[in-house]
């Protein structure tokens, strides 16, 4: 863990002597936290560990005085059940110029293997690229062999190129995962979503069968399916909040070494996958702040911007 904690803080986020680094996280992570505290103590760094109560839901705000914490940090480490990624407090850390290093769901084995170890800055430039075809398009279509088919209006929104490394001031990232993602125009994306590969939040992990998503005038409109369906339906309709059945984000994995494992960070970065991210949108361009965020995963996805193929069935083709 100390090696995988070790690349955390030379590789993806540059840590140097003195610099004010905050670790958040809940009494179920400590352990983790304790191993990457212990390697930004090892580099010199001035180490604050905070420990909060568990968030209910992806998404959610973390007590006040620790948003004042990430606030006032140079690098910030979140080792979470439940993230944070999407909450007002990471978007202000990162506009007062915090680097943001997002751990959600994070478990012992992903200090160890899969895609901690993977080639963050070989991939960059793809990331890098992808997110610009992402910025310069106006429309997305979305299609996969198992029906997902949904097109949604990109004009001039921002893509967002998470490429695992955060090195200046104001830059977020999650790890292990590398995505390139975007934030769709409210009310733009029409059509069905089908999940497939996972939803990795909530006790669901793998799917055992598809997921059906109708969406229309940019939110879900019906979720149907087998147990797990039910099961994301029936959160979704105990949050009583509309924001959080918007289409959020549409997102492609870039990591060679993440694997499909049921685990958040682990599999929305899987190489040749997209997923929709549902709710908030706040923290990628968007105008949605919702009580949560969480994604929907497919494989072999094709993507057309503006008509033009640059995704066919997983593979890139820019």
């Amino acid at each position: 863990m100390m090696q995988g904690a070790g690349r955390l803080m030379d590789v993806c986020a540059k840590v140097k002597k003195n610099e004010k680094v905050l670790i958040v996280t809940d009494y179920q992570k400590v352990s983790i936290a304790e191993v990457i505290a212990s390697a930004a103590h090892e580099r010199g760094a001035d180490v604050v560990l905070t420990v909060m109560t568990k968030r209910e839901l992806d998404g959610a705000e973390p007590p006040f005085h620790v948003a004042a914490a990430m606030k006032s940090s140079d690098v910030i480490f979140t080792p979470l059940t439940h993230s944070i990624t999407h909450s007002n407090a990471t978007k202000e850390a990162i506009e007062a110029g915090a680097r943001g290093i997002m751990l959600s769901a994070f478990i012992p084995d992903q200090l160890i293997e899969g895609g901690i170890n993977g080639d963050f800055e070989k991939v960059a430039p793809l990331c890098s690229k992808v997110a610009k075809l992402l910025t310069n398009a106006n429309t997305a279509q979305l299609t996969t062999p198992k029906g997902t088919n949904i097109i949604m209006r990109l004009n001039n929104r921002p893509g967002n190129a998470h490429t695992g490394l955060a090195h200046s001031p104001g830059d977020f990232t999650t790890v292990p995962n590398i995505e390139s993602s975007i934030s769709p125009v409210e009310g733009s994306a029409e059509g069905v979503i089908v999940a497939d590969a996972s939803i990795p939040y909530y006790n669901i992990g793998i799917l055992q069968e598809p997921v059906y998503y109708e969406v229309t005038n940019g939110k879900i409109i019906d979720i149907t399916g087998g147990k797990q369906a039910k099961q994301i339906s029936s959160i979704m309709k105990g949050v009583q909040n509309e924001a959080v059945y918007n289409i959020a984000q549409l997102a492609f994995g870039l990591n060679p070494e993440c694997k499909m494992r049921g685990v958040m960070l682990d599999d929305e970065g899987v190489y040749g996958t997209a997923h929709i991210g549902i709710g908030t949108s706040t923290l990628l361009g968007g105008k949605i702040k919702a009580p949560g965020h969480y994604d929907a995963l497919m494989w072999e996805p094709t993507l057309l911007l503006d008509d033009k193929t640059v995704l066919k069935d997983g593979e890139w083709i820019i």
